[in-house]
């Protein structure tokens, strides 16, 4: 029952490097369960190595090396022939818009005119083409109406019923003008990104697409160790062991020093029972007993046995007058001024 000996402390660096090492590890089992080749009948994508580099731990000095994982995509021949056909369109479709782009540069140049002069002329353009026909149309039957009425042309009557047609005239060009300065606008614009749009559009449809395919795999992954974690449990473990042995020996030796002010007291082994040995103290056994016969308190105690203290110290024991031997536990163990080393 000598003194019980610390576990010494993890070593921070060591635990460090260790759980560096089982971090790569783990990534690169990682790597090789979730790498994993699929096959479908729309093609297949497989993983390689090509090469890597060496990553070298700043804490151990430790190098490893880390792959470098390629992933290839190869369709079936069916799917292979469709991809080609979309290819070739889509770039049938960019060269189409890279011809149309050429005309962009000047067409851009020229600001879209909204002023009230542009807006109106192009008002009245569109409006004529819509409003002339039918005036020419209802003009010529205004004309025809009065001639079969016996109106003559240069007659008041024909004259008033002319003046009438043209403020009707006159009248719808006015609400053109008010109702339709919108609509005109909006035409200009429209005008205006109707080539930008179709060009757009043509870039939108040669973009490159890239294949993909059906159902993902089942791919498991390792968790990460925490090496450091189990290091410093273990620790904590062996640290609790090593208090406990140091709180039995302490009431072992506080057994031991609470005999009595004499420190003297029956220790042979004839006056014990129920003996049991609990260890050992400054190179001396230490049992754990009760007392028989006028001994017996009905307690268990703690100590030596005198016949043992007896070969190796003999001054430490005595006989009483009634033959049985008793050990000095001062002098066994130099408690007093030597207490605390003991």
């Amino acid at each position: 029952m000598g003194k019980p000996k610390s576990p010494a402390p993890p070593d921070p660096k060591e635990t460090a490097a260790a759980q560096t090492g089982t971090n790569v590890a783990t990534a690169l089992s990682n790597a090789q369960l979730q790498n994993v080749n699929q096959y479908g009948p729309d093609g297949s994508v497989t993983y390689t190595t090509n090469g890597g580099r060496t990553f070298t731990d700043p804490t151990s000095g430790v190098s490893y090396f880390i792959p470098q994982y390629e992933q290839h995509t190869t369709l079936s021949d069916a799917q292979q022939a469709i991809k080609n056909q979309s290819d070739a369109a889509s770039l049938n479709l960019g060269t189409i818009a890279n011809e149309q782009t050429a005309f962009l540069r000047n067409y851009l140049n020229k600001p879209v005119d909204l002023s009230n002069e542009a807006t109106e002329a192009h008002l009245f353009e569109l409006g004529r083409q819509r409003l002339d026909p039918v005036i020419a149309q209802r003009d010529e039957a205004l004309r025809t109406r009065l001639a079969n009425q016996g109106i003559k042309a240069g007659s008041e009557a024909f004259d008033r019923e002319m003046r009438n047609f043209d403020q009707g005239t006159n009248d719808a060009y006015t609400s053109l003008l008010l109702n339709g300065r919108q609509q005109a606008v909006q035409e200009a614009l429209t005008a205006r990104n109707q080539p930008l749009n179709e060009i757009g559009a043509l870039m939108s449809g040669s973009q490159v697409q890239m294949p993909t395919f059906g159902a993902g795999t089942n791919q498991p992954s390792l968790p990460t160790v925490d090496y450091a974690g189990l290091v410093n449990e273990n620790y904590n473990q062996r640290l609790g062991a090593y208090n406990q042995q140091v709180a039995a020996r302490n009431n072992v030796l506080g057994g031991l020093f609470g005999l009595g002010a004499s420190m003297i007291t029956a220790s042979d082994r004839r006056v014990k029972r129920d003996v049991r040995k609990a260890g050992r103290l400054m190179g001396h056994n230490v049992y754990e007993y009760s007392y028989r016969g006028k001994f017996d308190d009905g307690k268990r105690h703690v100590g030596v046995m005198a016949q043992e203290v007896e070969k190796k110290r003999p001054d430490a024991v005595v006989t009483g007058d009634d033959g049985v031997k008793r050990v000095h536990y001062g002098r066994l163990f130099a408690m007093g001024k030597d207490m605390a080393a003991a």
